[in-house]
């Protein structure tokens, strides 16, 4: 069976707190969306996790809430690490010297370097080399998810995966899209270390994500 994230994308405290009892009982991790978050209070969502958590503050660029300086951003990115997060998730994208210094001072927390492309999924070459950057920068998970136009475009990161395994690299792989769904279902069977899904079909964070029960009972039939 593969491993599933489900991401908590709720604006309120007290939302994401019900959403986070719920999550506990069908996800392998939880991934703090605080992007969403009007009134964030970080100690309080980590105290007491009941699965390993990846705090992600993703910006408007890449398919996020956050609108506000960089560095505020990334302090939080920081703060989550200081109170013992399992992992952050920050994207390839951002500055070069800020992203080295959350490597730096990661401490034992994972640190998950993400690219998206909302437009379309590159080729498997293309790939190939965004993935070796995030390695040489000390990725402990890669993440890589483009939008898929075509069916095809599952295959292309579906390959990814086995480039990855060979490095000894723990990654995460699939495409956006509806066209992209065969891959968030088929990726963790090949190796990836997760996949996303949501609570409900309100709640999801990406185009193309199914939700967590979709997966589970596709998988289920697959076994």
């Amino acid at each position: 069976m593969g491993k599933l994230c489900i991401p908590i994308v709720e604006t309120t405290m007290g939302k994401a707190l019900i959403a986070i009892k719920k999550a506990n009982r069908l996800a392998d991790l939880i991934e703090l969306r605080v992007d969403y978050l009007r009134n964030l209070e970080l100690p309080l969502l980590l105290q007491n996790r009941k699965k390993p958590f990846i705090v992600t503050n993703r910006k408007k660029e890449e398919g996020g809430q956050y609108r506000g300086e960089e560095r505020e951003r990334l302090g939080v990115l920081q703060e989550a690490i200081d109170l013992g997060a399992d992992y952050i998730d920050v994207e390839l994208a951002t500055q070069r010297s800020w992203l080295q210094d959350l490597v730096r001072n990661k401490g034992g927390t994972q640190v998950i370097l993400s690219f998206h492309d909302f437009r379309r999924t590159p080729s498997l070459k293309e790939l190939q080399r965004i993935s070796w950057r995030m390695i040489q920068l000390g990725a402990d998970v890669v993440k890589v998810v483009p939008f898929a136009r075509s069916w095809e475009d599952n295959l292309n990161i579906l390959s990814l995966i086995p480039f990855a395994k060979k490095r000894k690299q723990k990654i995460v792989a699939f495409c956006m899209g509806e066209k992209g769904k065969l891959s968030r279902i088929f990726s963790p069977f090949l190796g990836a270390a997760w996949t996303y899904a949501s609570l409900s079909q309100s709640r999801t964070s990406a185009p193309g994500q199914l939700t967590a029960r979709e997966l589970t009972d596709i998988w289920g039939k697959l076994r």
